[in-house]
């Protein structure tokens, strides 16, 4: 028995007719209400945001925790991977339901001073940021001899061009289709030879040492893992892509996939440097730095591989760090915002989103800028901001008169809360250490 698809009233009606063909049902789209189909439809927010993450600040450092401490802080990637969850599903979840961006439920619950306040150490730690990406195309290129000032400006041109004359759903694809430059990690990975038993044993068995350099990169990789500007396009994505409440399970299989699937790419980065240049006591002070360390220690190809995997993670977090930014700001001030304007549209929203492009560019181009201490410097505010932020967003998800019965339950409460005292507990230790460090008798 086959089946056939008739318009009754204007409603799709499915009955069972002998003679219908598999074609004709197909020409109805009717599959496209099957789960996988309509997973595939909302494919993009939580993938594309969650791998932003790894962009050329978290690469250096992830290698860096790799190289500096081996396998040992592999326990803290999977409490990390919860968290990140947590915070991605709850931002995609407001967006779905109230159909507001993160800044406009910020201005609205919480008043314009707040609002101001949070819009302002964005624009820092993001305008920071976005110059650290464009370093990272710069120096990926340069290890194939393309020089940066060549690579930075084209590349700058070529992100700007995509989203300023791009629909939202072009944009999407491409930024979906960078993400396929991770998978260079898992590959680099195994050509490093890892002690698996090792990586095993520290993926569950904890270790912490009480010491500022310790905690200084732990907070540097909470704050790349789980960094602000993630949260805000998240929720901006799933507004001006116009999911709703009745998509939303299949936004939040997404957020999670997402999620799971950026932070074991981020493992396998700490692997790769953990198995060869840990090993050999050999430092790194940046992405590239790592790149070419892996060449002697594990052949051309996986230094090759590791380059392409920090061109495509540095040119995805370009594109994705100003449009958050500028969806942020302009929301926050009640401006027209979004991919579906037009320039003429929403003029503050693609001057913001110009800016960042052209200032990350230029202040890359100036020589002997020590980009790789801004670097770092920059995640480790991302992790003293993220706690600031997180309060916001779990207050705004635990309020019933915006969220309805989509508002958090006491488990996810306290999932929620833990997360941000954990790392707001982290980092008031860090500015403790760093102030008070050697009173403390706490070595680096």
């Amino acid at each position: 028995m086959a089946l056939r698809i008739v318009r009754e009233g204007g409603v799709f009606q499915v009955v069972s007719r002998p003679w219908i063909s598999f074609r004709t049902w197909l020409r109805t789209g009717k599959f496209t209400q099957l789960p996988i189909f309509a997973f595939l439809a909302i494919l993009g927010p939580g993938l594309v945001a969650a791998n932003a993450g790894n962009d050329a600040g978290g690469i250096a450092t992830y290698a860096s925790v790799g190289a500096s401490f081996g396998y040992e802080l592999l326990w803290m990637m999977v409490l990390i991977t919860v968290s990140l969850i947590v915070v991605q599903e709850m931002c995609a979840r407001m967006g779905a339901i109230t159909g507001k961006g993160l800044s406009e439920l910020i201005r609205e619950e919480f008043g314009p001073r707040w609002t101001v306040f949070a819009m302002l150490t964005l624009l820092l730690a993001n305008g920071l940021t976005t110059i650290s990406e464009f370093a990272g195309i710069g120096a990926s290129l340069e290890i194939v001899g393309i020089s940066r000032y060549i690579a930075v400006p084209i590349s700058a041109l070529a992100i700007w061009w995509l989203v300023a004359q791009g629909s939202y759903n072009r944009v999407e694809r491409v930024f979906l289709i960078m993400t396929l430059a991770f998978f260079a990690y898992p590959i680099s990975a195994f050509l490093a030879h890892p002690d698996w038993s090792q990586v095993l044993y520290h993926t569950f068995i904890p270790s912490f040492q009480f010491q500022s350099g310790f905690i200084f990169i732990f907070v540097a990789t909470v704050g790349t893992t789980i960094t602000p500007y993630m949260q805000i396009f998240v929720q901006s994505s799933v507004v001006d892509k116009g999911i709703t409440a009745s998509e939303y399970r299949y936004e939040r299989v997404e957020v999670i996939l997402g999620s799971i699937f950026s932070n074991v790419i981020a493992i396998f980065i700490i692997i790769t440097t953990a198995a060869t240049l840990f090993v050999k006591g050999i430092s790194i002070n940046s992405a590239a730095d790592a790149a070419l360390a892996l060449v002697p220690l594990a052949g051309r190809f996986a230094g090759l591989l590791f380059a392409i995997g920090l061109l495509g993670a540095s040119m995805l977090a370009a594109g994705v760090l100003p449009l958050a930014t500028a969806f942020s700001i302009t929301e926050a001030f009640g401006l027209e915002k979004g991919l579906s304007l037009s320039p003429r549209e929403a003029p503050a929203f693609y001057y913001l989103f110009t800016f960042l492009i052209v200032l990350g560019a230029l202040v890359t181009l100036i020589p002997g800028l020590p980009l790789i201490q801004l670097l770092l410097i920059v995640q480790v505010i991302n992790g003293l901001l993220l706690p600031i932020l997180l309060v916001f967003i779990v207050r705004l998800a635990s309020n019933r008169a915006i969220m309805g019965s989509y508002v958090n339950g006491p488990l996810y409460n306290a999932l929620a809360w833990g997360t941000t005292i954990v790392f707001g507990g982290l980092a008031i230790l860090l500015i403790l250490i760093t102030l008070f460090g050697s009173f403390l008798g706490i070595g680096s």
